[in-house]
């Protein structure tokens, strides 16, 4: 069984954090994605998903991620139930994001070029430096550890073979 889901949008409102009674940081935000094709009027329409966060990367994604970002989120969908203050039943469908990647630059650091628009993932950025590292001397290896998305300099030459698609 798969349960999957891959979303590129726009958030709708900045992501509210909140703690549970146990510590673990929870952030909420609302992605509006785009439908791909226009309706009947010819307006292109978009869907609301809501996305939650959890612990290390719900807490970056609150720090980081405004109303109107781009960002990419990856995880599954969960469909839970929950009974309101008047006693009716309510079923809410959301996203348990597992990886999150900030894919535009913030208004605060476009101008500087050095502004956080990469990813935020758990464990992506220590893989990151792990696979890349072993060929950097170490003066090159606390560059990226500052900012592992720098631009090395290095060009990547891709073969349509090598595409999955």
């Amino acid at each position: 069984m798969l349960n999957r889901i891959i979303l590129i949008g726009r958030l709708t409102q900045d992501p509210e954090l909140r703690y549970t009674p146990s510590g673990s940081a929870v952030a909420s935000f609302t992605l509006a994605v785009d439908r791909q094709r226009a309706n009947q009027a010819g307006e292109r329409e978009a869907d609301f998903i809501n996305i939650v966060v959890w612990q290390k990367l719900g807490e970056l994604c609150a720090q980081y991620l405004r109303k109107g970002r781009l960002a990419a989120v990856e995880g599954r969908l969960q469909i839970r139930q929950y009974e309101n203050k008047d006693g009716q039943k309510v079923r809410v469908a959301e996203v348990i994001a597992d990886n999150v990647r900030f894919l535009d630059r913030s208004a605060d650091n476009a101008g500087s070029g050095s502004g956080q628009h990469g990813a935020a993932t758990s464990g992506a950025v220590r893989g990151h430096d792990q696979n890349q590292g072993q060929s950097r001397s170490s003066s090159d290896n606390s560059r990226y550890q500052d900012d592992p998305f720098a631009d090395d300099g290095n060009s990547m030459d891709i073969v349509d073979d090598d595409l999955p698609f």
